[in-house]
């Protein structure tokens, strides 16, 4: 099984580059397969894409019915802006973009996006959250987790964040499927210059609902291949 590591988030290789692509890999579910990840910036606006070789979106996880060992997909989009840039305490990790899905649990209490009126049984439906990722050696050798938010303690965190112990957002901005892309639209400030990567991945929350809550679990593909973030955005 494939894991985030920390090391591999600092590998320096090549030149920035405005898009990151990887070869097609019939071995991998096509649709988290990566042929390409993207962000465009227009002022304040950002733009996350991603395009795989199948449906991007078609596969979600089979509910288990409970919140304790539930598992998450997700579209993944590390960068190396602080987490201060959309309202975390800054220095805390490595602030992501992810478009995920879990059916167990809702975390997007402010929205409907399945659009049936209910605000607590949206899991299912593919949406947006920033995230800030840190080692933990509790999720296995080198891996990541969502960084939670210890008993007792007030950190900085974004208007829109869910009430979970986690360092975790829940922004109003929709993942767009369109075929074989997904896409992020949403504000940032200060984005020009920060680097970024593409990954698709599944998460799962602990069992036993203790630290760390959310770990990354498997890594189904790399855009750059190492996590060495080598995109750039302009």
């Amino acid at each position: 099984m494939k894991q985030l590591t920390i090391l591999a988030l600092f590998l320096a290789t090549g030149p920035a580059l405005a898009e990151v692509t990887s070869p097609a890999d019939p071995t991998r579910t096509a649709g988290f397969d990566i042929l390409s990840a993207e962000v465009t910036r227009a002022g304040t606006t950002v733009t996350f894409r991603m395009t795989t070789s199948g449906t991007a979106g078609a596969d979600t996880p089979a509910p288990t019915g409970a919140l304790a060992g539930a598992p998450v997909h997700a579209y993944v989009w590390p960068t190396s802006l602080d987490p201060a840039a959309v309202g975390f305490e800054p220095g805390t990790g490595i602030l992501a973009l992810a478009a995920t899905s879990h059916p167990d649990f809702d975390d997007t209490p402010l929205y409907d996006e399945n659009g049936d009126g209910d605000l607590a049984n949206d899991g299912l439906a593919w949406h947006a959250h920033w995230v800030v990722l840190t080692p933990s050696d509790a999720c296995g050798p080198g891996a990541l987790s969502v960084r939670d938010i210890p008993e007792g303690t007030t950190p900085q965190l974004p208007k829109t964040w869910p009430g979970l112990p986690l360092f975790i957002d829940s922004p109003d901005a929709k993942p767009r499927f369109d075929g074989p892309t997904v896409s992020i639209a949403i504000d940032v400030d200060g984005a020009e210059g920060a680097s970024f990567d593409g990954v698709t991945s599944a998460l799962r929350v602990n069992a036993d609902l203790h630290a760390p809550l959310l770990c990354v679990t498997d890594v189904f593909d790399v855009a750059s291949g190492d996590l060495s973030l080598p995109g750039k955005i302009d």
